[in-house]
């Protein structure tokens, strides 16, 4: 079985973060979001998988090159014209064509069941599933109405709580028959969610909605969504595999250092290389990455530090997202910020 990682899109809710790097890099417990991806798919078996590529293409080349080193075989592909997700999977038909395929977004973290979500897509006949979740608030989301039998019987986009005839929204997993090709557009710009799935329902064609609610699923979209997904992997609550050894601060990995006076009630993820000097103060969760440096006396309160970055003596963030190659000043405070320059330009992002 074969599957599609897409990986085109420019991120624009995560700038300025993705100006260093494209979205499918920015990365969830020191690791791209997209490579959490492939092992997911890796675990289920299926390693022949392509990507698209638009924004800053070469960097993801330069990172997963041909897949060899994540123990998949790895096709990408450029896509000088973004033409929507069905468009940029309809490009790559040749790849997909010869039997069920699945689609991820590339920008998910999940640890969905994928080969429960297949054998359900089989087991019906379905043309197209859609992995489902309920969610909190549907005002956010476009959700999904199926029949007793989990078809999809019609789609409505962020109602209204007293509207709302589902709180399950898509995930953007799919499982797809080759034969879904035939009721693409040849040429144009096309998505999935706004006009393939609601032509296909509106044909009476088989598109089933398979639940993960048990499930942990995140679209790492916004940056409040990108931190919290951080939060949640460093506590847990998605099954992944963290790097480094577990110790009394949580994973540090090979080559970083943690002083012995280090003080605070958090949970710490850290990178390869990194140091945390003397009496620094650690609250909430903390991820830093490679090559990183904490120097004595600052505070760390739930914040992301790239790697290549350095935080000086007394400094104090809480609530940030430090980009890579950082310099934070000695003594500066900082709250509810991410930025790819410190000190943040007036301009930069609050989360």
């Amino acid at each position: 079985m074969r599957a599609m990682v897409l990986a085109a899109g420019v991120g624009s809710r995560l700038d300025p973060l993705t100006t260093q790097i494209p979205k499918p890099l920015v990365p969830i417990a020191n690791r791209p979001v997209m490579e959490h991806i492939y092992g997911l798919l890796r675990q289920h078996g299926i390693i022949s998988i392509i990507s698209n590529l638009h924004y800053q293409p070469e960097k993801i080349k330069a990172y997963f090159g041909d897949g060899s080193r994540f123990g998949i075989d790895l096709s990408l592909r450029f896509e000088a014209e973004l033409s929507g997700d069905a468009g940029g999977v309809r490009a790559c038909r040749d790849f997909l064509a010869d039997g069920t395929f699945l689609v991820l977004m590339g920008d998910l973290l999940t640890d969905a069941d994928i080969s429960a979500i297949v054998a359900q897509h089989k087991a019906k006949r379905a043309l197209a599933t859609i992995a489902i979740k309920e969610v909190p608030d549907v005002r956010h989301f476009g959700v999904v109405v199926t029949d007793q039998e989990g078809f999809i019987t019609g789609f409505q986009e962020k109602p209204s709580p007293e509207e709302a005839l589902s709180n399950h929204a898509s995930t953007g997993i799919y499982v797809l028959e080759p034969a879904v090709f035939d009721y693409i557009p040849r040429e144009g710009t096309y998505g999935f969610g706004r006009q393939l799935f609601p032509s296909l329902v509106q044909q009476g064609l088989p598109v089933l909605g398979v639940r993960i609610d048990q499930s942990y699923w995140s679209d790492v979209g916004t940056i409040y969504q990108y931190r919290q997904s951080n939060f949640d992997a460093l506590s847990g609550l998605v099954r992944l595999d963290l790097p480094g050894v577990r110790g009394a601060w949580g994973h540090i990995e090979e080559g970083s250092t943690v002083a012995d006076d280090v003080e605070g009630d958090g949970i710490l993820l850290v990178g390869k290389n990194s140091c945390l000097g003397s009496g620094v103060k650690i609250t909430g969760r903390v991820l830093i990455g490679d090559n990183c440096l904490v120097q004595e006396g600052a505070q760390l309160h739930d914040t992301i530090i790239w790697s290549d970055s350095s935080v000086g003596p007394g400094a104090s963030l809480s609530n940030c997202v430090v980009g890579s190659n950082c310099v934070v000043e000695n003594g500066s405070a900082h709250n509810e910020i991410a930025s790819v320059s410190w000190p943040p330009p007036q301009l930069c992002n609050s989360i």
